[in-house]
């Protein structure tokens, strides 16, 4: 998988999100992903940029990727 990919799946998560829970969804995504995003080293300002939202978000893809090694999603 690729960054493009990647921004294409964090840009939908954050569009479909429920009115209120967009950075929830950002923090799903860096939970779901990190494993990817980390084993290739790949770049979350990339991501972002593809996804098409602010880039400030950046962050809070970081946190979900760190939240990663305590959480499990609920499919």
């Amino acid at each position: 998988m690729d960054v493009r990919k990647l921004g294409e799946i964090l840009s939908d998560m954050y569009n479909r999100a429920p009115h209120g829970r967009q950075v929830t969804m950002i923090h799903l995504f860096g939970i779901k992903y990190a494993d990817v995003i980390l084993t290739n080293h790949l770049s979350i300002k990339e991501i972002v940029g593809f996804s098409g939202i602010n880039p400030s978000y950046a962050k809070e893809v970081n946190k979900g990727i760190n939240l990663s090694e305590f959480v499990i999603p609920k499919e």
